[in-house]
């Protein structure tokens, strides 16, 4: 067994010290990029801060208490990223799988045997121990490139992580501001439903004074009728948005708890979207694409070393251990045995497998190539529309906040001319419904602003840790 040692340390050394790796190395591709995003590039204070939005962690933008929980249940319970953090441990595997192939293999085997034969009256017991390992040379690279290309893909699925933990914030912040837009509007519509009611009232008693007719009457009504027609719908979509959000966190369909209420909830004063190439390495879709091309970069040279021969070492070694009672001057025998050999496989001719698998590799690292590109552009696409978004969404509320104050004071100079006998209780009643669609309008502005902040937080790649 002396005699091997020598022979396992050669099997021990690794084998890049004594070949090289064929194939490209990695290198990032040069992708053009705008120096400013869409509607800043006139904007020097913007376009020159480095700061950015994204950069603050999402309990620092959503500072409801109550939503802030609702996303850290979100993080531990949602099934999407329990998958995503299993596909992890599964590449994590693979990339374990995949090195091994870099280290001699070495397996061992023991076989006892004995008997009695009848004729001569023997007994014998033999012990047979014996232990074989074969090494693959990896003189071109093509384990080494494998197992690039393992990693590769262990890093794209942490990416991949990533994005799912970027969705599923995203989902439960923007699912939570729609639902508190829908308690608004269920909120304003319970008022107006109450002031129709004492309307109603007020002017039956006014019939019966003689200083209003039937026809107010059913007028009034038909406000009423149409504001409590409104309810049910209202209460449908709160319960569906309320078993959208369960299902994030990972709950079956129950009610969610509220925080603050949509007009309470603090609005950031600017929004720094921060320089454009910091958006490279924060989206992780990007990052993903990324890993995906450094994957495919290292097939290549897994392909190319293919054409290359295939050096492989074994060997082998064990003894026999036993006596045999047929010799009795051998009461005991032992016998050391080893073997050591090479093999060299060249391929010949393949009938174009080679060159073809060559093609393929080359051409699916174009394709990663055309991913990555496309999910930058798309990247500089998600931001745009979400800056543009929040900057008119956010105008589109101030606006429908002017115009919901102008019917209020509509509403009451309607009413006291209706009171001094200068106008008819319709002009009141058109004014009161006006108002009511101007006020849900305005609640729901409130709430697309807000989602239309989650979003623009989402597509700068905002801090989910």
């Amino acid at each position: 067994m002396k005699n091997l040692a020598p022979w396992l340390i050669l099997m021990l050394t690794p084998s890049f010290l004594a070949g090289c790796m064929v194939g490209p190395n990695y290198h990032r591709p040069a992708v053009p990029t705008p120096t400013a995003y869409r509607d800043l590039s006139e904007n020097p204070q913007a376009q020159a801060q480095a700061a950015s939005y994204a950069d603050l962690p999402w309990w620092q933008v959503f500072q409801d208490p109550q939503l802030q929980e609702l996303i850290r249940t979100a993080v531990k319970q949602n099934y999407d990223l329990q998958l995503a953090t299993e596909r992890i441990n599964a590449a994590r595997a693979q990339v374990a799988i995949t090195r091994s192939n870099l280290f001699p293999r070495v397996q061992g085997s023991g076989n006892f045997a004995g008997g009695k034969e009848g004729n001569f009256q023997t007994t014998s017991n033999f012990l047979t121990l014996t232990a074989d390992a074969a090494f693959q040379l990896d003189f071109f690279g093509k384990l080494r490139r494998a197992t690039e290309a393992s990693r590769a893909q262990l890093l794209a699925t942490e990416d991949a992580r990533q994005t799912v933990i970027l969705t599923l914030v995203s989902d439960v912040a923007s699912d939570y501001f729609a639902l508190l837009q829908l308690d608004l509007q269920l909120q304003i519509t319970h008022e107006t439903v109450k002031t129709q009611e004492d309307s109603v009232k007020l002017t039956n008693l006014r019939v019966e004074h003689g200083v209003a007719t039937k026809l107010d009457v059913l007028q009034a009504q038909q406000v009423l009728d149409s504001a409590n027609a409104t309810i049910p719908d209202l209460e449908r979509l709160i319960a569906q948005e309320e078993n959208a959000i369960s299902i994030l966190l990972g709950n079956y369909p129950q009610g969610v708890p509220r925080g603050l209420p949509l007009i309470e909830q603090p609005l950031p004063p600017e929004v720094p979207p921060g320089m454009p190439s910091s958006l490279l390495e924060r989206r992780p879709d990007i990052r993903e694409a990324e890993q995906f091309l450094v994957a495919a970069n290292a097939e290549i040279g897994v392909a190319k070393a293919q054409f290359f021969p295939q050096i492989s070492l074994t060997g082998s070694g064990g003894g026999s251990f036993g006596w045999s009672s047929l010799f009795s001057s051998l009461m005991s025998s032992q016998l050391g045995i080893w073997s050591y050999g090479a093999q060299v496989s060249q391929p010949i001719f393949t009938g174009g497998a080679l060159r073809g698998n060559l093609r393929l590799a080359e051409s699916q690292h174009q394709q990663a190539l055309i991913a990555y590109r496309q999910a930058i552009q798309q990247a500089f696409g998600d931001v745009s529309d979400a800056l543009i978004g929040y900057q008119k969404l956010h105008q589109v509320r101030v606006r429908q906040e002017d115009t919901v104050k102008d019917l209020q004071e509509s509403v009451r100079l309607s009413d006291m001319r209706y009171k001094g006998g200068t106008t008819t209780y319709l002009e009141v009643l058109d004014g009161q419904r006006s108002l009511f669609n101007a006020e849900l309008t305005l609640a729901q502005a409130r709430g697309t602003e807000y989602q239309s902040l989650v979003q623009l937080y989402r597509s700068l790649g905002g801090g989910w840790q």
